[in-house]
Parts: structure tokens; C-alpha cells; sequence
């Protein structure tokens, strides 16, 4: 739907975050006469009522109700469309929209290239956008990693190629938008959202609408992730990676086919998954017809992002890693991977979205950390889980009520198990690594706080390691 289509239509904002004011801003622009309702909280309300809008209505109480008096609410990302009460106000008629669903409308001719899965999807985006501005494209790198598409309604100078991180909450919103990405990259998918999606089936189905219901021309799609292998899309060209026909990694050597490219051991992703998603890139950049064997050599001059897997630096001998974007068992067990050669005592824990720990604790039985801290809402939980295995294995465990309290036994852990922070001669003072594998949800407005948290109680400046580099146009 095009923004001139909601013109004289009774039309809602939900949510007051970064996409929703967005939203107000783009209809503003382009609607400027259009009498717009916000569901809010009441903090909200009052940073909106502000702005000296007098077309602008708050109101701090939502239901099914008050939804379905208007035809259309554009809705932002992290409000669940399978509410009860949004789902009620659907089944009476309201239409709901995302605010990257009404870019791509305005945009049916950009040039996309389009990047989702569980985890490495931010690394992913901002690598493509990386690779191709070294190869002179002019790029935008934006959508959930943090620069709202709406941000970027009507830009001076358009860029030649987007590139767009889009997370399960907007899959499906963008494929129903009725405009055909050019390219769409799934990393892998993994449970995970499931309070959001309401169920495992539901969040993949979602997740996939980007390759299954969007119809791209190309899709590109990770060939080692048992779910992506087993798709077939009759309307797309796919491109697979990770596999001996196309990109992959052999060892750290990244090879296309049968040719060897370079090393990828100076390229500063850490974690042989995020070197993978480096394969998927270049499957990216060659759908586009360009050679990416050409620009493949420029990912080592790539700037990690923030939030994942980041060593902050050394405090008192210990190394301090922040992977606070981690929100899955699975990312805490990538993280863990990357350290498996390091004495490690890992936070976990936060907010409890129902996922499955068992796998996890199979395989730090396996093979263990130094040191496991719970906290957060699932930390009882993960914590009676882990507590056999912690005993047959050998590892510390503890729980904490809190991050200051989880780094403090961390620390405490990892001196206990060794020979203290300084350490005697060729002992490893060790590694504090937060990667929770679940969101920030309650204790924290979101991952990056968290973060920044983690980076201030570790002695960091929490301001300098929270930049994201890239984002925009260049």
C-alpha cells in the first residue's frame, strides 16, 4: 500500500519507538492534513504530545476496540500481530501495516538486497554494504540493524543497491507488500521469537515469507542450515553457499568451487559462522553480476559490529567479550566455539521466550566452559538444567540476581578455577563472556543497553563501543 492510499483513511501509529516515529514522520511529509491516532504508554504520550502536532491523538490504553475503529494502524515491529487483540481488530477489518512494508511500496523499482536469518544477519548486511561501497557502488545499509527504511523515504541521491537487514518481525510484513526484492540472503534458521510468533512453526514460516512469499530473484540461501537445504522455490533463482559448488570455506581458506581465494584468518569476523556468512555474501555480490572474487580480499578491512561477539579489551588480565546480541542457545554455543581454546566464564540468562536449553547442555558437557553465572528470568531455569552437567563435567556454576552480580562471579569463578586474575606463568586469567542466548526483555530496554551495561562494568566506555559504522548512505 502506498502512503497516498491512507489519505482520508481513519489511520493509527502503535508503538513509539525509532519506527514509529518513522512512521509519524513519513505520513507527516507526505500527509500532512491526515488525523493520526498513537497507541502508547503514557511516557510515550508525553514525549509525542511534544512534538506541537495537532493532528496527533495519544492514548495509553489499546484493545481490541480501540483498534478496530480505524481501517489501517501501522503497526511497529515489536508489537506480535497475533495479540489477541490485534488479531481480534483484524478479524473485524483493520488493516495492519509496518513501516518497511510502506517503503518498499514507495519503492517498487530499488534496487534490494535483502538479508534475514536467526543470527548473522546484521554482520551479513553490513558486510555486503561493506563489499559492494569497496567495489564503488554507492549503497545504503539500513532496516532493523538500526536506521528505520522510512528514515530514508525520499533521499536526494538514491544509492545504486540496498541493503536491508530484516528481522522476523517484518518478513512477512515486506513479502505481503506486493514488491519483489531483487535478492534475498537466509543465513540459517533456529527457534527462536517464539512468544512474538506464538509458535516454532509460525516464526519459521514467518522468517522464510522473505524467500517463500516475497518470490525474490534470486535467493540466496545458506546450504549447510538443514531448513533452508530442504526448500524448493519454483518462482526464484537459488544461489546456494556452503556448498563445494559454489562459496564455502575449506578450513579458514574461503574457496569459490574448486578455486581457493584467500584466508579468511585475518578477517576480523570472529567464529567460522560468521566467516560462512562471508560465503553468502559473495553468492550476494554475484547474483548481481559482479566479481566478488574481485572485491572478496576487501573484507578485511570490515569493522566489526557492535553487541556481537566484540572483545571490549583486557581488565586485569581478563579478556572482556560482549555478545549481547546473542538471544539463542545456539548464538551462546557459536560464541563459546570462537573461545573454546580460553579459560571462559559465560553469563547466561534473561528473558524467557520458552526455547529449549537441553541441546546446550548437551554439548557444554561436552565440552565445558570454566565457569557457567545465571541470571535473569529463565536463569532458575537454566541453572536446574545445567546443574547434573555442571557436576559430571566439571565446570563452575552459580546464579546471580542481576548483571553486577553476574560479572562480580564471573570474576570470583574464574580466579577460583585458576590461579587468580593475574595468573600464574602460562595460565589463562580467562575470558568474561556475555552471551545470555536470550533478550534483555524487562531488565533492560534492549540488547544494546545491556551491552553497554556489560562494557561499563568491565571498565570500558560504554559510549565508544556501541557505534554501528556504515549505517546510511556511502
Amino acid at each position: 500500500m502506498r502512503i497516498s492510499q491512507l489519505d482520508g483513511k481513519r489511520v493509527a501509529l502503535w508503538g513509539w519507538g525509532r519506527e514509529g516515529r518513522a512512521a509519524w514522520r513519513a505520513l507527516r511529509k507526505r500527509l500532512p492534513s491526515l488525523p493520526l491516532t498513537l497507541f502508547c504508554s503514557e511516557a510515550e504520550a508525553a514525549d509525542a504530545q511534544a512534538l506541537g502536532d495537532p493532528l496527533l491523538v495519544t492514548e495509553s490504553s489499546v484493545d481490541a476496540d480501540r483498534l478496530s475503529r480505524f481501517q489501517i494502524v501501522v503497526k511497529s515491529p515489536g508489537i506480535s500481530p497475533y495479540r489477541s487483540d490485534a488479531m481480534d481488530a483484524a478479524a473485524r477489518g483493520t488493516l495492519f501495516l509496518g513501516g518497511s512494508a510502506l517503503w518498499f511500496a514507495e519503492h517498487p523499482g530499488a534496487r534490494t538486497l535483502c538479508v534475514t536469518g536467526t543470527k548473522g544477519k546484521s554482520t551479513t548486511t553490513s558486510l555486503l554494504a561493506h563489499l559492494l561501497r569497496a567495489g564503488g557502488h554507492r549503497t545504503a545499509l539500513c532496516g532493523n540493524i538500526g536506521l528505520p527504511l522510512l528514515e530514508l523515504l525520499d533521499v536526494e541521491s538514491p544509492p545504486e543497491f540496498w541493503a536491508i537487514e530484516l528481522s522476523s518481525y517484518q518478513t512477512r510484513d515486506v513479502a505481503l507488500s506486493g514488491v519483489r526484492p531483487e535478492i534475498a540472503v537466509a543465513t540459517n534458521v533456529y527457534p527462536e521469537h517464539l512468544d512474538w510468533h506464538g509458535s516454532e512453526a509460525r516464526y519459521v514460516a514467518d522468517k522464510l515469507a522473505l524467500v517463500t512469499v516475497a518470490a525474490p530473484r534470486v535467493a540466496v540461501l545458506n546450504g549447510e542450515d538443514p531448513t533452508l537445504s530442504a526448500l524448493r522455490l519454483p518462482d526464484s533463482d537459488i544461489r546456494w553457499f556452503g556448498r563445494p559448488d559454489g562459496w564455502h570455506l575449506r578450513g579458514d581458506v574461503l574457496h569459490r568451487g574448486e578455486q581457493a581465494v584467500f584466508d579468511t584468518r585475518d578477517v576480523p569476523l570472529p567464529g567460522r559462522h560468521n566467516r560462512s556468512n562471508l560465503c553468502g555474501v559473495l553468492t550476494a555480490i554475484e547474483a548481481l553480476g559482479l566479481d566478488a572474487v574481485a572485491l572478496a580480499p576487501h573484507a578485511a578491512s570490515f569493522r566489526p559490529l557492535p553487541h556481537r561477539l566484540q572483545t571490549l579489551g583486557e581488565r586485569d588480565g581478563l579478556t572482556w567479550v560482549n555478545d549481547s546480541i546473542s538471544t539463542t542457545p545456539h548464538a551462546t554455543l557459536a560464541a563459546l566455539d570462537c573461545f573454546r581454546d580460553r579459560r571462559v566464564a559465560v553469563l547466561l540468562g534473561g528473558h524467557d521466550r520458552g526455547l529449549d536449553w537441553r541441546d546446550f547442555a548437551d554439548a557444554v558437557r561436552d565440552a565445558p566452559p570454566a565457569a557457567v553465572v545465571t541470571l535473569g528470568q529463565n536463569g532458575p531455569k537454566i541453572h536446574a538444567l545445567l546443574a547434573p552437567v555442571a557436576q559430571a563435567a566439571g565446570f563452575a556454576l552459580a546464579e546471580a540476581d542481576g548483571l553486577p552480580a553476574a560479572v562480580a562471579e564471573a570474576r570470583r569463578l574464574l580466579a577460583a578455577t585458576g590461579q587468580g586474575a593475574g595468573g600464574g606463568a602460562g595460565v589463562d586469567p580467562g575470558v568474561i563472556l556475555l552471551s545470555p542466548g536470550a533478550p534483555s526483555f524487562g531488565a533492560y530496554r534492549d540488547y544494546t543497553e545491556r551491552g553497554r551495561h556489560f562494557a561499563a562494568l568491565g571498565g570500558f566506555d560504554p559510549e565508544a563501543i556501541a557505534s554501528i559504522p556504515g549505517l546510511g548512505i556511502g
